[in-house]
């Protein structure tokens, strides 16, 4: 199995702050007789509606030089997970989850600003330290 990511308990922790309850660690789609791990998967029983939320969660830290260059693979794992979870839990909502200061970093770049309008993606931003939940973009 794949080591998680550095901030993997941070973001946990931040979710379970946040009301939602750990399901999954990792949360696991298999295609073609092989494991594709998403980091975790997470439900939050909502008193409005009957049934709960449902999420499942990949985490990047975002530790290497080039935010821009983390973010390239970070986006193929992403569509490669939700293509897997539309086919097999299409009520699951993806989310990826990044440190705040990574987040900061890469909305300076125009490049990525203009990929968000190609790729939408759901991101979770958490505080690494406070392992905490700072925003949530979708």
């Amino acid at each position: 199995m794949a080591r998680p990511d550095k901030f993997h308990d941070a973001a946990k922790h931040a979710l379970q702050k946040d009301g939602w309850t750990i399901t999954h660690d990792p949360y696991n789609l298999r295609f073609d007789g092989k494991d594709f791990p998403i980091d975790l998967g997470a439900e939050k029983v909502l008193a409005a509606e009957k049934d709960g939320k449902k999420i499942a969660v990949k985490v990047k830290s975002f530790l290497k030089e080039s935010t821009m260059n983390e973010y390239h693979t970070a986006l193929g794992q992403y569509i490669n997970y939700l293509a897997g979870l539309g086919e097999q839990e299409p009520d699951r909502v993806l989310f990826l989850a990044i440190p705040a200061t990574a987040y900061e970093e890469l909305m300076k770049n125009r490049l990525f600003q203009l990929s968000l309008e190609i790729a939408p993606v759901r991101f979770i931003i958490f505080d690494e330290i406070e392992e905490s939940i700072t925003s949530w973009k979708d």
